[in-house]
């Protein structure tokens, strides 16, 4: 049986699970629960090969307490990379496992360049890996993509993604307040610049178009950006919405509730530190089911403004 196409794909997993949000896996040595935490040995940095063990046993972790909640986890990619190779493979076998467990994957990386070095980073990212010496590794369902560098930054990666039938979320409108100078930024026309990429995003979206109405090339908004995002759903009606800023970074449900169209489809809220932190706040608990209890309450909340 052929693959579906990821929007039809994402879509089907989120009807699954009754719940259109995503948990960002961010580890931070510093931030794990002290049982976690190697030892520094009085040393400032941490045994590297210590590190990438408690980050992957952490991750395991977080993925079972999240998995009867949500149907999509999303892994930042940078805080697996600082542990350079060791990380880098932690990273591409934990991907593999949430695949196992049933999620759909989103790889944070926020990559864009133009040209062939698109299409490496694509099938360093997407591409399912049949390499010797690694063997199978399912690659991420998508990939998040900084396309402000134009047409030729953005079409290599969905030249790679479309036979897969992944996925890609490019940066249309941005969570961070430093993003609102360029963003924002007023055209001859009268529009702003998040405006034009909208528009952009949009026409290349119309390449790949699922059976549910929406494109392989998704737009990440942010939470945060309140003013902008009923605007932005009216510009992009075939992308899904990534939408980070949820929780810790301020958004919450009400700001969201415009990312989604009157049929509740459209956008996939994420959150990562109010829910894989939520020890923090919730210390009576192990963790684990602070975790879980964190990504319930997330479910729960969108599940309000939705009906």
């Amino acid at each position: 049986m052929s693959l579906m196409h990821f929007a039809d794909r994402l879509l089907d997993a989120i009807t699954r699970k009754g719940s259109p949000v995503c948990v960002g896996i961010d580890p931070v040595i510093e931030k794990l629960p002290r049982e976690l935490q190697p030892s520094t040995n009085g040393s400032s940095e941490v045994n590297i090969n210590e590190a990438v063990a408690a980050i992957t046993s952490w991750t395991r972790d977080v993925l079972e307490a999240v998995v009867d909640h949500v149907p999509v986890v999303k892994f930042q990619s940078a805080c697996f990379e600082r542990y350079l190779w060791e990380g880098v493979e932690a990273l591409h076998r934990l991907i593999h496992l949430a695949h196992e467990m049933g999620f759909v994957v989103v790889c944070d990386a926020k990559r864009g360049d133009i040209g062939i070095s698109s299409s490496h980073y694509a099938a360093g990212n997407l591409a399912d890996s049949n390499l010797q010496g690694v063997g199978t590794l399912k690659g991420a369902d998508s990939l998040t993509v900084n396309g402000y560098m134009g047409h030729d930054c953005l079409q290599p990666f969905i030249d790679v993604a479309m036979p897969q039938k992944k996925g890609l979320f490019a940066l249309v409108r941005t969570s961070n307040p430093g993003g609102d100078r360029l963003q924002t930024l007023k055209l001859a026309d009268g529009r702003q610049m998040v405006d034009e990429m909208a528009a952009f995003v949009a026409e290349l979206g119309e390449q790949s178009v699922g059976n549910c109405g929406y494109s392989l090339l998704g737009a990440v908004v942010g939470a945060t950006k309140v003013e902008d995002i009923a605007r932005l759903r009216k510009l992009m009606p075939q992308q899904i919405f990534l939408v980070p800023g949820y929780g810790a970074q301020g958004g919450g449900a009400e700001d969201v509730k415009a990312s989604f169209k009157e049929d509740g489809t459209g956008a996939i809220i994420t959150a990562s530190r109010s829910v894989i932190y939520a020890h923090t706040r919730l210390p009576d608990l192990d963790w684990k089911d602070a975790v879980a209890q964190g990504a319930a309450e997330l479910n729960s909340e969108i599940r309000e403004i939705l009906g």
